[in-house]
C-alpha cells in the first residue's frame, strides 16, 4: 500500500473509475447483446432495443470508454442489421 497521501487517493480514485468504467462496460454489451437478440427473433420492439443500444454506444464514447470509429462501427452493424430483416 502507498505511503504518501496522494498515491492514496490515486488508489482510492482508480478504483472507483474502475468499477464505474465495468459498469459501463457491462450496460453497454447488455445493451447490444438485447438488440441484437431482438433483431434475431424479429420482435415487436426491436426498433426501440437497437435505439437504447446506441445511446448506449453514444454514451460510453463519450466517456471515452470506447473509442469513437468502435462507436461508429458498432452503431453502423446494428442498423445495417436492422434493415436487412426490414
Amino acid at each position: 500500500m502507498a505511503n504518501i497521501k496522494s498515491a492514496k487517493k490515486r488508489v482510492k480514485v482508480n478504483q472507483k473509475k474502475a468499477a464505474n468504467n465495468k459498469s459501463r462496460n457491462s450496460a453497454l454489451k447488455t445493451a447490444i447483446k438485447k438488440a441484437n437478440l431482438a433483431i434475431e427473433e424479429n420482435a415487436d420492439n426491436k426498433e426501440e432495443a437497437v435505439k437504447a443500444a446506441i445511446k448506449k454506444i453514444d454514451q460510453a464514447a463519450s466517456h471515452n470508454l470506447i473509442h469513437k470509429n468502435c462507436a461508429s462501427r458498432k452503431k453502423s452493424n446494428l442498423a445495417s442489421k436492422l434493415n436487412k430483416e426490414a
